[in-house]
């Protein structure tokens, strides 16, 4: 006979089989979301949310592709593209974050076969991290410059000036004696800009960066710093600072708004911002800039929302926030537009030029026409340190959102090696890309910017978005994502939503994204044309972020068994720990297997825990024993 079985074991024991590998003590599922961290206010996700959306973009380029695509008429597929595209795009990504509580990589366990979707957000992230950080250097070096009695870009006759310069002093006291042609002239800001804060006098092309400079180096570096301090503690340290990075904008806007619309000349400038041009609604390029505007104002396919919605209780009404942050995104480019081009009008007045001949995207409306605006206004340094400021707060919190998508997506794919040290895993990702960073810092860094600004988000990007919502509809399943939502939410979307997801979004974003192909035009900077070899090197960044979609279904088909069907079809499907974080909200569906286990989780274990079934697990029983029925119809 054996042995008498020792008084201890013969306590209810575990099963081995439920026991996820991490957990030593025999706790089921020790890998709890409280490791992760979550949003420890309120406000902290949708403030969040808003400073990631409302960027520098709203800013630069919303007002002046408003003016150059029919002015206020811009407007009508502005709203149009929004609702189509922008809201369910939005509230998609939103909805996928919150419920698994998962990253951009990890959340792949919805079908691991296109895993390699996650892998082109967090490179393109990356790249995009680089150049925008330098952004916000420029910001910087700006903002230092203004804490001065008289702007060093306001007159000429400095050592960066050359004969070309041409004072608008000069201009207001040519008017009475001659009229000065001031074609083949240039601003002192914008002599200021190339050649003392850039230096680009000092390269000859993107071939020839030329030295480093130090002040844009240590501006940089700076920048890098404060990201770091933000993000130091995950959103537990960046919820905190967006209450400040994402309001104060909104305050210094208005105050620009008000100057601007008091100023002489304002009107002329706002006529010709929103005065209606209706025949540009029959061209098809108005409308394929509004739904750009859109794409990228909202940040979809990022990852920073998925991120930040990760961070959130289950039940958090992302459907209210979805509208509160896209809406309040569209009004405030629109505000934004009224800022900018009351302070033009006034300046086309002022040099006696059309309000076309002042108008800039991008840069050159930052870091040229904006400030030039500022050296005519009374107390133009308080002005200047104002906008540059609002500038600097506008970028951080997308930067911020940027950081937060690469660190949570590593991280999350490793939780027992890194989320303990996750403040020195940042600190790592930082320094990697300051470094990498540093060739944007020498006299033709504008050069590798424009050429990073022009290909690391385009059409890998819009392969990224739209691949993501064909697995999420057509593969994972538009049901079984509507019945997820239902248990967050308490509802399943609406038919607009439904049908957004399953044609309308995908078919805007396959316009656009052969658009973008057949009207592809090369770099350029000014009058600089770049070199083939540039080119090809632009086209391979955003080609590597696509192919990073085939590499991962190679990956996860070798990792399955089988035949070549057989393998596709067992790595598309959701993997078994697929669901939400916390046990609480494992009903239904979900409660058969638990987050951080290989292995199944009987149902009855879980109601020996819970002392029998609730209602919600009630409902969800009934949507399991739906989608068996779904299936048998579809199996005949």
């Amino acid at each position: 006979l054996p042995s008498p079985i020792p008084w201890p074991l013969t306590q209810p024991v575990t099963p081995d089989l439920l026991v996820s590998p991490s957990s030593q003590d025999g706790d089921l599922g020790s890998e709890c979301p409280e490791d992760r961290g979550n949003w420890t206010g309120r406000l902290d996700f949708l403030l969040s949310c808003i400073g990631y959306c409302v960027g520098l973009g709203n800013v630069w380029r919303f007002p002046y592709r408003a003016y150059t695509n029919g002015g206020g008429a811009f407007l009508v597929p502005y709203f149009i593209m929004l609702a189509i595209c922008g809201i369910p795009i939005f509230f998609m990504e939103l909805s996928l974050g919150q419920f698994s509580s998962l990253g951009p990589l990890a959340v792949w366990k919805i079908s691991p076969l296109f895993k390699g979707v996650g892998m082109g957000t967090i490179l393109i992230v990356s790249l995009v991290a680089i150049y925008y950080n330098m952004i916000i250097a420029y910001v910087l070096f700006y903002l230092f410059a203004s804490l001065t009695s008289d702007l060093p870009w306001q007159h000429c006759g400095n050592w960066w000036n050359t004969d070309l310069c041409l004072d608008h002093h000069v201009i207001k006291a040519g008017n009475n004696t001659l009229p000065v042609n001031i074609s083949n002239t240039v601003s002192p800001s914008e002599e200021y800009w190339s050649r003392y804060v850039l230096h680009i006098q000092g390269s000859s092309g993107i071939g020839d960066p030329g030295r480093i400079r130090w002040n844009l180096c240590l501006c940089l570096l700076l920048s890098w710093t404060i990201v770091y301090l933000c993000i130091l503690k995950g959103v537990k340290s960046s919820g905190k600072v967006v209450y400040f990075t994402a309001t104060f904008p909104y305050l210094i806007l208005v105050m620009l708004l008000i100057r601007g619309v008091t100023l002489e000349g304002a009107w002329k400038g706002i006529q010709f911002y929103l005065t209606p041009q209706f025949d540009h609604l029959l061209s098809s390029k108005v409308w394929i800039e509004a739904a750009l505007q859109i794409f990228y104002s909202l940040g979809v396919g990022f990852g920073g929302l998925l991120t930040f919605a990760s961070y959130n209780t289950f039940h958090q009404n992302i459907y209210r926030d979805t509208f509160i942050v896209t809406l309040g995104n569209a009004i405030t480019s629109i505000l934004a537009g009224f800022a900018i081009f009351s302070i033009l009008g006034y300046m086309s007045q002022e040099l006696g030029v059309p309000v076309n001949q002042v108008a800039k995207a991008g840069p050159g409306l930052a870091f040229v026409v904006y400030p030039q605006a500022m050296t005519m206004l009374p107390l133009s340094p308080f002005w200047s340190f104002l906008f540059f400021f609002m500038l600097l707060t506008l970028g951080l919190d997308s930067q911020f959102a940027f950081m937060e998508t690469i660190v949570t997506a590593v991280t999350d794919e490793f939780p027992y090696y890194l989320r303990p040290k996750k403040a020195s895993f940042s600190a790592v990702i930082c320094i990697a890309l300051f470094l990498m960073g540093l060739i944007l810092t020498t006299e033709g860094g504008m050069y590798w910017l424009v050429l990073l600004d022009d290909y690391s988000a385009g059409f890998g990007l819009m392969v990224v978005v739209i691949t993501t919502c064909l697995v999420v509809t057509r593969v994972y399943g538009m049901k079984r994502f509507c019945r997820d939502i239902q248990m967050m939410l308490g509802f399943k979307p609406g038919p607009y939503f439904r049908a957004c997801w399953m044609v309308l979004s995908p078919a805007t974003m396959m316009a656009l994204l052969v658009y973008n192909i057949v009207k592809y035009q090369p770099s350029e900077y000014g009058n600089y044309r770049f070199p083939t070899w540039a080119e090809v090197l632009g086209i391979l960044m955003g080609v590597l972020s696509c192919l990073m979609i085939p590499m991962g279904m190679v990956v996860a088909v070798l990792q399955e068994e089988g035949t070549l069907w057989e393998r596709v079809q067992q790595a598309s499907r959701p993997a078994m720990d697929w669901g939400p974080s916390l046990e609480e909200n494992r009903t239904g569906v979900y409660v058969a297997s638990l987050a951080g286990s290989q292995s199944p989780k009987p149902l009855m274990v879980h109601m020996r825990k819970y002392g029998g079934i609730t209602s919600y697990e009630n409902t969800a029983i009934e949507v399991d024993r739906e989608m068996e029925e779904d299936d048998e119809e579809e199996s005949m």
